[in-house]
């Protein structure tokens, strides 16, 4: 997935206003659904969604609102939860979890406890393998213990474990990409122009070829993912200002004791 962070890189990074730069608040938690799908990011200030974010960097998220909302009913936090299978006490907890920001679908949870001690301390499960998740507990299916894997094997092939330098080509490619890739480009198409941007990068000498080349085989291994996140750009950023100007209108009628 071409937009998969974890939770443990997006805690503590500043909220910015990508319109105008400026802060507003601080990442303190994530909040997902009753769908397990993450919605919320969430700090002193309050309730940033998940609709309204750009981009996120390595110093600060940057949002296409500074907007602050109300929150839903029933949000959960997956952090710390409980992992159990259906017919024993609990095996251990949520140590981080990676999620698509674009989507704020879960991509893997990372496990403490009993049940990562043969993995080192710490398993990747993935999301298939979940029976239910509840208020206070993740039921894993049977059999999913013998299906985890170690941290450094299970996320390997995802954006977040990526070095600085990788995710800033990949990022620095994929804006470039956006301007050439359409959604009825053929896989070949699509692979064809992640090479010729590749190759336009290489040619200016200024960037690292192994990092250029690790994150020109992203591309290329994730050329859907890409392919479809540049579809969802130009649709979040409606969304998330229609969501932003109907807040405000709903909050000015309120303030004047009328209503939409």
């Amino acid at each position: 997935m071409m937009n998969v962070i974890r939770r443990s890189q997006i805690i503590g990074l500043m909220t910015m206003d990508g319109s105008t730069a400026t802060e507003y608040d601080r990442v303190e938690e994530v909040w997902l659904d009753e769908n397990g799908r993450v919605v919320y990011l969430t700090g002193r200030e309050g309730y940033t969604p998940l609709e309204q974010v750009s981009v996120i960097g390595p110093d600060a998220v940057l949002t296409y609102s500074s907007e602050l909302f109300e929150p839903a009913d029933n949000l959960r936090r997956l952090n710390r939860m409980q992992v159990s299978s259906t017919m024993s006490d609990p095996l251990g907890w949520v140590e981080d979890f990676l999620f698509d920001w674009e989507t704020g679908d879960i991509a893997a949870y990372v496990l403490s406890g009993d049940i990562a001690e043969p993995y080192g301390g710490r398993a990747v499960l993935f999301p298939d393998d979940i029976e239910t998740i509840d208020a206070e507990v993740i039921v894993i299916k049977e059999g999913a213990k013998n299906r985890l894997q170690t941290e450094s094997e299970g996320l390997k092939d995802f954006m977040s474990e990526k070095s600085q330098q990788v995710k800033h080509l990949v990022k620095k490619m994929g804006d470039r990409l956006r301007s050439l890739v359409s959604p009825q480009d053929e896989p070949e198409v699509v692979r064809v122009k992640i090479r010729e941007v590749s190759d336009e990068l290489a040619a200016s000498g200024k960037h690292n070829r192994h990092s250029l080349a690790e994150a020109t085989e992203f591309l290329q291994h994730k050329w859907q993912d890409l392919q479809h996140s540049i579809d969802r750009t130009s649709k979040r950023m409606k969304s998330a200002l229609d969501s932003a100007w109907k807040y405000s209108n709903v909050d000015l009628d309120s303030r004047s004791g009328t209503t939409i």
